[in-house]
């Protein structure tokens, strides 16, 4: 786009060299890419961004200088094109101009000038044109491009008498219609495009160029001119249909401003009447598509570029620099005391619809180069945490059992809703929506922010899977989200420990497996984990889960509350997932399990004295757990039984089917002497004895 510096200075009184307005306005984002003397002129090569099409025009970098600089344009030119200059005798729309198609044609209207004299433009407007690179046709045809480059409204100057009954219909062309440009080419049209025609045939491409047959010539003595607005997607196909690309159709794609028509009319009216001796007759202003607004609600618009770009602007100076760019403001109706300001995008802005546009607008012209280059506030991400040194333990120790890290997406599809229940502390159940949608999502489909970490884990097993990879420790550490009840409306965060193991036990440099893995390897990894970050008080319990198999899943517990779930994997998801396995999870809230101080270690002396080890085997119900067992042991609190410890669980011959047999081995120890045989059986006879009368379980023989 080539602009004349000379030019500008007849709207906008301005005090700086054509070098230094160079500079300014590629400081607000019209990058100046060259200019060039042409006479005694400056001509500037701006290189514009697509959805500005209101610099297209003189006026258009006149009100950014204006922004700039806090000048307003020259009184004159606010003058120019005013109605009362005109006369403006009354005629009915129909009879001169008709749109049949208002989708494609917003606004049309349409001057008639009488007794005009075609001939050569005066020197002064040649060189102007020039300047810009237009060269000089006839003094109509210049005026139309001078004003389109001074307003930046395209325009068309018919010769009336050569138009069919004198009218204008605006309509889709037919299939199969031609017409021959003013480039002399005949272009076949179709149903798509938009013609203006007359009463017969069509007379222009609307939008793109005029037609050969009604062009002004010297015969010409009078002229309609025409001033519309089209739709800008269909001028766009209909050019790239056609391979014409005009300065109008490069114009009517990016968008005109529908309510400066009148005014552009009028200002190439004066000019035409001057310059050729014609006088202004009958004007129609057809308009179906009335403009309206964008409302942009910003109830601090200083705080907003405070927040959006770290610049400190002050609320005037945010309310100077979008009132010299014709953004205005009002007060929101609805809004308490009536203090919320709503803003209001002028005509020529089609891009500006929402709060961020706005403090884009303050920014550019505040100077980007002012924003500061600095780290945002982390709140939280990147941050050096608390549990940080435990994290990183537990990551370890998982490691150091075999376990690979995964790293899965934190959206998800609204298929899993339903299938794992969340680890206590996520969901909050008295929410009506449970889960965090996103209004648009990054991946197809995934537009649920995952609640459990567990989804990603199996889609990773899954793919080790199908690339024949069937021994599996996988483990994940990461956010679950949900919603939360109350007035913030923010989203519950929570970090999650989740882990699943498959397959067989794999030792390096070894081919053969050791054993297949089961629940008591999760279970292991599990207790070794949260050892290591610390958390020392926690206990499993057999529970009922929705996503893991009845009998072999249990809850966590770590100082009374529950913090996760460990077992296999249901028979049901294993299906959905085709898988031919045994699968086996743990899931715990982390943040919840760690929120416990770690326990200071002390030192204590080794065992001066041996210990004596006694195994004995249980019968009980498969309802019964080790955990029974353990607790009624505990319960009865003999100093020199120091330890508990599994060993072994048996099902089959011998044992009823509803029973199996659970050995567990006690240890003894005095801490001051060597226990003697019978010391050690005495006291083994009286923890049998009382675990078999308070579980109601006896001894395998």
């Amino acid at each position: 786009m080539n602009i004349s510096y000379n030019w500008l200075i007849d709207l906008i009184a301005i005090d700086l060299s054509a070098e230094q307005l160079a500079e300014q306005l590629t400081r607000v984002g019209l990058a100046v890419e060259g200019a060039h003397p042409h006479g005694d002129d400056f001509v500037f090569d701006v290189d514009l961004t697509s959805n500005r099409p209101d610099c297209l025009s003189h006026l258009g970098v006149a009100r950014e200088i204006g922004a700039i600089s806090g000048k307003f344009l020259n009184a004159g030119e606010q003058r120019r094109g005013e109605k009362s200059q005109l006369p403006y005798p009354p005629i009915l729309a129909p009879d001169v101009v008709k749109i049949e198609d208002s989708e494609l044609c917003h606004r049309f209207t349409a001057r008639i000038i009488r007794n005009v004299k075609i001939g050569p433009s005066p020197d002064g407007l040649v060189n102007r044109l020039e300047a810009i690179g237009e060269r000089s046709i006839n003094n109509v045809a210049d005026i139309t491009n001078y004003v389109m480059h001074d307003l930046g409204q395209p325009m068309h100057a018919f010769d009336l008498d050569k138009l069919a009954e004198n009218r204008i219909v605006v309509r889709r062309a037919k299939r199969g219609e031609t017409i021959t440009t003013l480039d002399a080419v005949e272009r076949k049209l179709d149903e798509t495009m938009l013609a203006i025609c007359d009463a017969e045939k069509p007379v222009a491409i609307a939008g793109v160029m005029g037609g050969f047959d009604s062009g002004i010539t010297d015969k010409t003595v009078n002229v309609l001119l025409e001033v519309a607005s089209f739709s800008r997607e269909n001028i766009r196909a209909t050019s790239r249909y056609l391979n014409l690309a005009t300065e109008a159709s490069y114009r009517f794609e990016r968008g005109v401003d529908i309510e400066n028509l009148v005014r552009a009319s009028d200002r190439a009216a004066e000019l035409i009447c001057d310059l050729t001796g014609g006088v202004a007759s009958e004007f129609v202003d057809v308009y179906p598509t009335k403009f309206t607004a964008n409302e942009i609600e910003c109830a601090d618009i200083a705080a907003s570029v405070q927040r959006l770009t770290g610049l400190a602007v002050d609320d005037s100076e945010c309310v100077r620099i979008l009132a010299a760019l014709g953004i205005s403001s009002k007060k929101a109706s609805d809004a308490p005391d009536f203090t919320s300001p709503i803003f209001l995008s002028p005509s020529w802005r089609h891009d500006l619809a929402i709060e961020e546009d706005l403090v884009e607008e303050i920014a550019r012209h505040t100077g980007y180069e002012k924003i500061e280059s600095r780290l945002p506030p982390a709140f939280g991400a990147g941050e050096y945490q608390t549990n940080e040194s435990r994290e990183k333990m537990l990551r370890q120790a998982l490691v150091n059992q075999g376990f690979d890290e995964a790293l899965s997406y934190s959206f998800i599809d609204i298929k899993f809703d339903n299938i794992f229940e969340a680890v206590p502390g996520v969901v909050d159940e008295s929410t009506d929506e449970k889960f965090i949608t996103l209004q648009d999502s990054v991946i197809d489909g995934a537009v649920r922010m995952r609640p459990s970490l567990l989804s990603g884990l199996l889609d990773a097993v899954r793919l080790n899977f199908n690339h024949k990879r069937r021994d599996l420790k996988l483990f994940e550490i990461g956010k679950v989200f949900a919603a939360k009840s109350g007035v913030d409306n923010l989203p519950n965060e929570q970090k999650s420990l989740a882990l699943v193991i498959t397959g067989s036990e794999i030792y390096e440099n070894r081919a053969m497996p050791a054993g297949q893995l089961d629940f008591y390897d999760a279970k292991g990894a599990v207790e070794t984990a949260l050892d290591a970050a610390g958390v020392n008080d926690f206990h499993f319990t057999s529970a009922e889960v929705k996503h893991l198999r009845s009998g072999q899943s249990a809850s966590i517990s770590s100082n009374g509350n529950i913090i996760g779930f460990a077992g296999r994997l249901s028979d049901e998801i294993v299906e959905n997932y085709k898988f031919k396995q045994p699968i086996y999870v743990a899931e715990l809230n982390l943040t919840s399990a760690m929120n416990v101080p770690v326990k200071a270690v002390t030192y204590r002396l080794p065992a001066k004295f041996p210990s004596v080890v006694r195994d004995v085997s249980f019968i009980v119900n498969r309802r019964r757990s080790y955990a029974d067992i353990l607790s009624a042991v505990a319960e009865q609190d003999i100093r020199l039984c120091t330890n508990v410890l599994f060993v072994d669980i048996y099902e089959g011959k011998g044992v009823a089917e509803d029973e199996r047999s659970i050995t567990v081995r006690l240890e003894y120890r005095s801490p001051d002497r060597t226990l003697t045989e019978g010391e050690v059986e005495l006291l083994h006879k009286q923890i049998v004895s009382q675990t078999e009368r308070k579980l109601g379980i006896k001894t395998r023989s």
